[in-house]
């Protein structure tokens, strides 16, 4: 190869830088930086909160009673109540016909007059045979003839007094009383229609009385005792408190569950048959919070960003507890005396830089 052609060769290069202008590549510009977001801070607080346990049940009568005919095959000549009516003890309810029983009084009382004539006949008789076998003229056989006759007299006049008690009894059971003061609930009574004894022909709230039978878990019944207040809202939204009665001795063992016994007063707007939701007062507790806004939910979990050194957050995952307000319970992951960020934290990511505008709340 010539050395006229190697020289080319060589030069070439050259002449091509030459032609492209002979500058250096230029660098590749830089991203802008993030700004900086401005934000508040906040501190965990200690605060006493009341404890609380929810729970679910159905409103029901302290005590139905069921009242029914005591006689059977009898006619039913008025009903004086109506379901909601709101009886006192002894007042009348409904009527039975009465013919039949009041034929039986006059009866025994005819018999109890009869063998009371008897009676004092036998009596009489009696005296005059201990007179005069004292002086003589009975012998001691007759006398007690007479006194037997006398014994038998008592006896046969107990029996009727007795049939005239019973007699009289079934009069009384002809009106149908109220066994207590209470609210009339049910009620399938009609005129005309016969009774059978056992008969259900009305039911009775007794003293109008309800309660609230709330379910617990079996884990959470100890926390409970007679005398714990109870606060349940019905369907109204109308607040109720209430006083637990008795705590249940056993626990169904199909669901685990325990039934608390909750006295409502007697001016509530909840009736028998409502389901009612409601919370068990367990006294006070303390509880480390944080502003609630300072909390964000990502991916089932809970996240605050404390702030690290000037102007870095870190995403900090924390465990949650109660809410109140606008505050929550922070119950793990979140040391004392850290600082939080309280607005903003929604668009916060990890390592992100922040501009503080207020101190620490």
């Amino acid at each position: 190869m010539s050395s006229a052609f190697r020289f080319a060769l060589l030069a070439l290069p050259f002449s091509l830088l030459a032609a492209c202008g002979g500058d250096a590549p230029e660098e590749k510009a830089k991203p802008a930086a993030r700004a900086a977001l401005s934000v508040t801070l906040a501190t965990p607080r200690s605060e006493a909160w009341p404890q609380v346990l929810a729970a679910n049940g159905n409103v029901v009568a302290w005590q139905e009673a069921v009242i029914g005919a005591e006689t059977g095959n009898q006619r039913l000549t008025d009903v004086r109540v109506q379901v909601g009516d709101r009886v006192r003890k002894g007042d009348v309810l409904a009527r039975i016909d009465a013919e039949t029983a009041s034929a039986e009084v006059a009866e025994a009382k005819a018999s109890v007059a009869e063998l009371e004539a008897a009676l004092a006949e036998a009596k009489a008789n009696a005296g005059r045979a201990r007179e005069l076998r004292e002086k003589g003229f009975y012998s001691a056989q007759m006398a007690t003839q007479y006194q037997t006759a006398e014994q038998a007299g008592l006896a046969r006049l107990a029996a009727a007094r007795a049939r005239l008690d019973a007699a009289q009894l079934r009069l009384a059971r002809t009106a149908i009383r109220a066994p207590d003061e209470g609210v009339i609930s049910a009620r399938t009574a009609a005129v005309g229609s016969l009774t059978q004894a056992g008969q259900e022909l009305f039911r009775l709230i007794r003293g109008g009385r309800l309660e609230w039978r709330a379910e617990i878990p079996a884990a959470d019944l100890l926390r409970l005792k007679a005398g714990s207040t109870a606060s349940l809202r019905g369907p109204n939204g109308e607040l109720t408190e209430g006083k637990v009665r008795m705590v249940a001795p056993s626990v169904d063992p199909a669901t685990r569950n325990g039934l608390v016994y909750v006295d409502l007063p007697a001016s509530t707007g909840l009736k028998a048959g409502m389901f009612a939701r409601g919370e068990f007062a367990l006294g006070e507790q303390p509880a480390r919070v944080v502003p609630q806004a300072a909390v964000v939910l990502r991916e089932g979990f809970a996240y605050v960003y404390r702030l690290e050194g000037e102007d870095r957050v870190a995403q900090t995952k924390v465990k949650t507890g109660r809410q109140r307000g606008d505050a929550i319970e922070i119950l793990d992951g979140l040391p004392d005396g850290a600082r939080v960020v309280a607005s903003g934290a929604g668009f916060l990511a990890d390592g992100d830089r922040v501009q503080v505008v207020t101190g620490a709340q």
